[in-house]
């Protein structure tokens, strides 16, 4: 799996390594679409508001995850960077998890039928 950060605000190294560190075992939700191509997760970092801070969510994060004919996607917004990165890695697993049952039901399913 290959990541990708698009950066619209300065990352500091200890947050680039925290994204590493909480991206980086996606790899293993992911490994049975590796066979069919190349998988690649792109995460975008960003601030909502470039003014003033207004209201509580002012850090954006997006992360795209790009599959063999499939581009799954979630987005979430938080007061904290670090808080908006585990929002959107906890949703794009809800969202593999969806993908995953919807297009490769288990055997037991399959049984039922």
């Amino acid at each position: 799996m290959k990541i990708i950060i698009k950066k619209s605000l300065d990352v500091t190294p200890s947050l680039e390594t925290y994204i590493e560190e909480k991206l980086t075992p996606m790899a293993k939700f992911v490994e049975p679409y590796e066979r069919d191509g190349e998988v690649t997760l792109r995460l975008e970092v960003a601030r909502t508001t470039e003014h003033h801070r207004k209201g509580d969510e002012i850090f954006m994060a997006a992360l795209d995850l790009e599959l063999p004919g499939k581009v799954l996607r979630s987005e979430a917004s938080a007061a904290d960077i670090r808080k908006s990165i585990d929002e959107v890695r906890n949703m794009m697993h809800m969202e593999i998890q969806k993908y995953k049952t919807k297009h490769f039901p288990s055997t037991e399913t399959e049984r039922e039928k």
